[in-house]
């Protein structure tokens, strides 16, 4: 279970504001940047490691790299939402390379997807193993990604 807000101050805030800007930074540069020594601010890097506050620490690779990509968003109504049929849902699109995001919403839909896939016909394959044998699935809409305007993984932190 990750750290609540209410636990972390200022300080940490702003380390946790600058690593997701740029992970690689130095104990020095961090030290610099929040006005704490080098040794403070691994002190303080390892606890937000250890009680959850960062959950990862990963790189973001250029979309380049995995050439021509179709990114679907996908919207996923469900027959009956009883947990454990939603927590058969949930596991297996966990389970699924192809899904990179998946949420539990509210609303017209009961769960919106991100799927990545190299082609159209990637995503039909995806859909026929992943949708068609789940007889829980009422219905499916997919909106077909055009361009991305905006990524990222940051979140806003107030640090004031």
């Amino acid at each position: 279970m990750a750290v609540a807000r209410a636990d972390l101050d200022r300080l940490d805030l702003k380390l946790l504001m600058l690593l997701q800007e740029n992970n690689q930074l130095t104990s020095e540069e961090l030290a610099d940047r929040v006005g704490l020594s080098p040794t403070s601010c691994l002190r303080r890097l390892r606890r937000l490691c250890e009680n959850g506050a960062i959950m990862s620490d990963v790189s973001i690779i250029s979309p380049s790299v995995a050439g021509a990509r179709v990114t679907s968003i996908v919207l996923v109504a469900l027959e009956q939402e009883h947990l454990d049929l939603l927590d058969t849902f949930k596991n297996r699109m966990s389970a699924c390379p192809e899904v990179t995001q998946c949420y539990y919403v509210t609303g017209s839909a009961d769960f919106i997807l991100v799927v990545n896939t190299g082609s159209m016909e990637e995503y039909g394959a995806f859909t026929e193993r992943a949708f068609f044998p789940d007889k829980n699935i009422k219905s499916f809409n997919t909106y077909v990604s055009m361009q991305t305007v905006k990524f990222t993984t940051r979140i806003s932190l107030d640090v004031s």
